[in-house]
């Protein structure tokens, strides 16, 4: 069975600068592709030190089952024993130090304690999309973050116009926000019916949603404000944002000064969880520097010739800087805002009594039918009609990353509105109006998810050709390779006008380079018409053979014979010695003289040096990276996910061609 790919441990210096961890009996086995079956080794390799928000989409769908087990576990449970379910949320908790502290009941600890975590990832997630992201290249800033506005605007005219003249238009704040979690779980459970870039479309519009969302809870439905405590609140976050610019990067200041700042909010009557927020934004996120890296990696071998507490000290701290703060965060708090509070929330808040009555009077009610238009009606409107807008105002300028299926299909995900509208429904909302606006909540989410599937349906039937324009539109990509291939000077492999240009930066002595060149191999086996790119990256610190094995490859270039040589040294990391590439050159039927002397003369570190200065301005810290028509591939390197990525890059790179022809 072939091997998968792990993250690199702590426990192997050797290991901190590569891409995955294989668990090889011999040198054969480097030469086989990962196993597809082993999801949770493949998982940990994922979690790279790449801007990539496909960590935090898959840690959203799978929490997204936890969430739905959440809702049921509430109704049945308020249903089965409405009096137990009330008596221990209304349960006091204190915590009192010198006289001041705080004093709420259960469900206010989750509503306003908790809830600040996740919309302290929430704000890492922002944060990273600005910094790493799609939104780096600020062009793309304002599509979604003018589909995320109008997407809150007309849901809540509609809600206001179906209880013009009545008593419940204060509520208007439970018709708007998205639920990021819930939204991204249900389009995942879609599969293949969207395209990948929707999820991170949905993303960005969500987060831009969260954000309002936090504003309008702290301005229009927090309690009377106190204005000292406020204040102090407030210098306390500014406190956060000075320690962060001058470098601080433990966490202690932060806790402290994070939960004094919470417990300020709490007691000026604006909703505290804006402090989450607020501290995840100023968390910046970056990948993690080579030089960082040759330093951790330094320092390990340090503690592992000489293995002393305060060595161990400073190999952890060396480990932990490598990384940006966004990663560290989110690494420990998305998993427990995903599968821990997110449900919590659920279970705190969507207990509601049902019965015939409460049915009979919701779905006449203004505020549930208002609800349920804003959210399956104002939120596909709003999305798909202002980014429609935008792209016909601005002649083409502006335009989805995706096509208008999917366009259409995420407008109608985006209906899901459950975490942040059940908290401003308990804000705005007691008694019978609550337990309405909440049937109007649970009711959205169902023809959320059911209007998204029709769409899903109905594009899937279309024509290949309509259905690959409808799901993947004509928008030009982000391009992250920063230095563009060059025929004249990259080595490349297969034919020169091909839609599809693979690039990969290897170390001739990474295993997991030689794991991924079985893939390779089947995949310009399976797709005749890609062109690959080897791109030299020789990790020196780890791998002593690695400079001397890519200087190698490019002497045997002097004589026309790169590929074989590139192909020989791949599968032969053990043979990396001057006497090993000798004999390789004689095998290969070199003239081993000059080939001797082009070694010995170190003719081919300057291309080599090139390449590891590409690597450095296209932000390549690790081995192996691909990048598919320029841009990075985020996730395993097996045949399936490589194939995948391939078929899309293909079909796009076709469509974009084809609009710009028509233009």
């Amino acid at each position: 069975m072939f091997r998968s790919f792990r993250a690199p441990s702590p426990d192997d210096p050797d290991r901190s600068r590569e891409q995955g961890r294989p668990d090889l009996p011999d040198a054969a086995d480097r030469a086989g592709p990962p196993d597809q079956d082993d999801d949770a080794d493949r998982s940990e390799r994922d979690r790279d030190s790449t801007a990539s928000p496909w960590a935090y989409i898959r840690t959203e769908t799978g929490s997204a089952a936890v969430l739905l087990a959440a809702t049921v576990a509430a109704l049945v449970w308020v249903n089965a024993a409405p009096g137990d379910y009330a008596s221990v949320w209304a349960t006091r908790l204190s915590v009192q130090w010198g006289g001041h502290g705080v004093d709420l009941d259960l469900r206010e600890w989750v509503n306003s304690g908790l809830m600040t975590l996740f919309f302290l990832v929430v704000g890492l997630e922002a944060r990273r999309e600005f910094d790493m992201g799609e939104l780096r290249d600020r062009r793309r800033i304002a599509l979604p973050l003018l589909a995320g506005i109008s997407g809150m605007v007309v849901p809540v005219a509609i809600y206001l116009a179906v209880n013009s003249g009545g008593h419940a238009g204060h509520g208007w704040g439970a018709a708007m926000s998205t639920d990021t979690a819930f939204a991204l779980g249900m389009l995942a459970l879609l599969g293949a019916r969207f395209p990948r870039r929707l999820h991170t479309f949905i993303l960005t519009v969500a987060v831009v949603d969260d954000f309002v969302a936090l504003a309008v809870i702290a301005v229009a439905y927090s309690e009377h404000l106190s204005w000292t405590p406020l204040a102090v609140g407030i210098g306390l976050l500014a406190v956060v944002a000075v320690i962060r610019r001058a470098g601080v990067r433990r966490g202690g200041p932060y806790a402290v000064l994070g939960i004094a700042a919470w417990t300020a909010f709490v007691h000026s009557g604006v909703d505290p969880v804006v402090v989450g927020l607020v501290i995840g934004l100023l968390a910046f996120a970056y990948p993690a520097p080579r030089e960082a890296l040759e330093r951790a990696s330094g320092l390990f071998r340090s503690f592992r010739e000489q293995p002393t507490p305060e060595l161990e000290r400073e190999a952890r701290l060396g480990l932990a800087s490598a990384l940006s703060p966004n990663d560290r965060l989110q690494r420990l708090w998305h998993p427990w805002s995903s599968y821990v509070i997110v449900p919590l929330f659920a279970l705190a808040n969507a207990g509601i009594e049902i019965n015939g009555s409460l049915l009979a009077r919701a779905y006449t009610s203004p505020i549930t039918l208002g609800i349920l238009l804003a959210y399956g009606l104002g939120k596909p409107i709003g999305i798909v009609g202002s980014t429609a807008l935008a792209t016909r105002l601005s002649r083409g300028r502006m335009r989805p990353p995706v096509g208008w299926g999917a366009v259409t299909g995420g407008g109608t995900i985006a209906g899901i509105g459950f975490t942040v509208s059940l908290l401003i429904a308990t804000l705005a909302f007691t008694g019978q109006q609550l337990d309405e606006a909440k049937i109007g909540v649970l009711s959205a989410v169902v023809f959320a998810m059911l209007s998204t599937s029709v769409v899903a349906l109905v594009t899937s039937r279309l024509p290949a050709a309509r259905r690959a324009r409808a799901l993947l539109g004509t928008a030009q990509s982000v391009v992250d390779l920063a230095e563009p291939v060059d025929p004249e000077l990259d080595h490349v492999r297969g034919p020169l006008d091909s839609p599809v240009t693979v690039v990969e930066y290897g170390d001739f002595e990474c295993p997991y380079c030689g794991q991924a060149e079985g893939v390779v191999r089947e995949l310009l086996a399976d797709f005749g018409d890609v062109r690959y790119v080897w791109r030299h990256l020789p990790l020196t610190d780890v791998h002593p053979h690695a400079q001397l094995a890519a200087e190698a490859s490019e002497a045997a270039a002097l004589q026309g014979g790169f590929w074989e040589m590139r192909d020989l040294l791949i599968t032969s990391q053990d043979e990396l010695g001057v006497k090993d590439l000798l004999r390789h050159a004689d095998r290969l039927g070199l003239d081993v003289d000059r080939f001797r002397h082009a070694l010995k003369a170190r003719k081919g570190a300057a291309r080599v040096a090139r390449d590891v200065e590409s690597a450095d301005l296209s932000r390549v810290s690790g081995t192996p990276t691909f990048f598919i028509n320029g841009r990075r591939h985020h996730g395993a390197y097996d045949i399936a996910s490589l194939s995948a990525a391939v078929v899309a890059a293909r079909d796009r790179a076709v469509l974009v061609d084809g609009a710009g022809r028509q233009g």
